[in-house]
């Protein structure tokens, strides 16, 4: 798993957000496939209302960081979080799982006191 912080790899930051090395993997493929430029672009997580439990995970690619942005930096990868969101992303883990039934990124949050099925909703 890869850091933005000095924090063992096993359990995600005190302050920041982790992601590990299968997601960052998939980030690196899907940027590609967009002709995202990773000197300029990035992927942004968010959170915002709505959603079976009020609140809802965003991930997409950002051409560029916003003015207030948090921008963490994983080798040749770059997590954009806007200061809003990170309220409520600070400390979660973004993973990304394949199984039978199912494959994409998994948000791990610990700051989450309630989930959907879906995992794509929360509440805080």
């Amino acid at each position: 798993m890869t850091t933005a912080i000095e924090q063992p790899a096993t359990q995600a930051p005190a302050k920041g957000i982790l992601v590990t090395e299968k997601a960052l993997t998939k980030v690196r493929s899907a940027m590609a496939k967009e002709g995202i430029s990773p000197e300029q672009g990035g992927l942004r997580l968010g959170v915002q209302g709505g959603g079976c439990s009020g609140l809802s995970y965003n991930i997409r690619f950002d051409t560029q960081p916003r003015e207030r942005d948090r921008i963490f930096q994983f080798s040749d990868v770059r997590v954009f979080v806007d200061p809003k969101s990170f309220i409520y992303l600070n400390g979660m883990t973004l993973d990304y799982q394949e199984t039978l039934m199912q494959q994409g990124f998994v948000f791990v949050n610990p700051q989450a006191s309630k989930s959907c099925g879906c995992g794509t909703s929360f509440s805080a």
